[in-house]
C-alpha cells in the first residue's frame, strides 16, 4: 500500500490561510448582524403585555413603574432585572417575565394573598398564605377580618402554622383567635375576640394543641360552675402539666396547678 502524498507546504499555507480568511469572514458577518439587530428600531421594546393577577395594581400602572427602569431591546434587556422590577412593586409576589419577537415582553403576575397582619398595630406588614412577609398598605385590603401575627420575622411560617392549628379549636366556643404571638422566648400568647388573653406556654403544635383541646372542652363547663359562659373569659394560663387557671368576669379559680413546664 503506498503512502498518502503530502501536499506541498504553500498548498498547505494557501488552505490554512483560505481557511482562516472564511472563518474571519463569517464571525464579522455574525458581527454586523448581531450589531445590526441591537441597533435596529425594528426590535426596541415597544409593548409589556402584563396578564395575571392584578386586583391591586392595574396594568397601566405596573408597565408606567417599571418600563422606565428597563435598559436595551428585544435581544438585550435583562429578564432577571425586568422580573425583580415588578416583584418590587406593592402586592407583587411573582413575576415571570418572557420575550416575544419581535420587540414585545410578556409578564405573568402573582400577587399576595394576605391572611393575617404581621407585628406592631399600625404597621404596614402581612403574611401572605405561604407563611412570607411583604410590606403594603393595609388600607388596599379589607383587614378587619384578619388576626393579627407576631413573632421574629424568620419564624413567620411557623406563627401561621400555629394560627391554622388552634383557630378552629376555640370556634365550639363561639369565640375566634384575634391574636397570636411567639415570645422572643420561645413561648406562645394567643388573644381572642372577646379581649381574652390565653398563655400557651412553649413548644411546638404536637405539644400546645393538646392544651389547648383540653382547655376547650372543659370550659364551658368550669364556666358553668360559676355561672358563666365561655364568652365572660379573661385570661386563662395554660402553662401547667394536668390544669390551667383561668379568670373569668367576676369570679377568680384554679383548675388542678402542679408544678408550672
Amino acid at each position: 500500500m503506498s503512502a498518502p502524498v503530502q501536499q506541498p507546504f504553500d498548498i498547505r499555507l494557501m488552505n490554512a490561510t483560505a481557511t482562516v480568511l472564511f472563518v474571519g469572514l463569517a464571525v464579522l458577518l455574525v458581527a454586523s448582524l448581531c450589531w445590526w439587530a441591537v441597533r435596529h428600531p425594528l426590535f426596541s421594546l415597544g409593548a409589556i403585555t402584563v396578564q395575571g393577577e392584578v386586583a391591586h395594581n392595574s396594568a397601566a400602572t405596573l408597565r408606567a413603574n417599571v418600563a422606565p427602569q428597563l435598559r436595551g431591546n428585544f435581544f438585550t434587556v435583562d429578564l432577571t432585572a425586568t422580573r425583580r422590577a415588578f416583584e418590587a412593586v406593592p402586592w407583587v409576589r411573582e413575576a415571570t417575565v418572557r420575550r416575544e419577537f419581535p420587540n414585545r415582553l410578556r409578564v405573568a403576575l402573582q400577587e399576595h394573598h394576605p391572611v393575617a397582619l404581621w407585628g406592631e398595630e399600625g404597621g404596614s406588614r402581612m403574611v401572605n398564605s405561604f407563611g412570607e412577609l411583604f410590606e403594603a398598605n393595609a388600607g388596599d385590603v379589607e383587614s378587619e377580618g384578619l388576626p393579627r401575627l407576631a413573632g421574629p420575622d424568620d419564624q413567620a411560617q411557623q406563627v401561621l402554622a400555629m394560627y391554622r392549628a388552634l383557630a378552629p379549636l376555640v370556634e365550639p366556643l363561639d369565640l375566634a383567635v384575634e391574636e397570636l404571638q411567639l415570645t422572643g422566648r420561645g413561648s406562645w400568647r394567643l388573644g381572642l375576640d372577646n379581649g381574652a388573653l390565653l398563655e400557651l406556654g412553649r413548644g411546638d403544635a404536637g405539644e400546645v394543641v393538646p392544651r389547648v383541646q383540653r382547655f376547650v372542652q372543659t370550659l364551658t363547663q368550669v364556666a358553668s360552675r360559676y355561672g358563666r359562659r365561655p364568652e365572660s373569659l379573661v385570661s386563662a394560663d395554660l402553662r401547667y402539666g394536668d390544669g390551667y387557671a383561668l379568670r373569668l368576669r367576676g369570679v377568680g379559680t384554679v383548675e388542678a396547678a402542679p408544678a408550672r413546664k
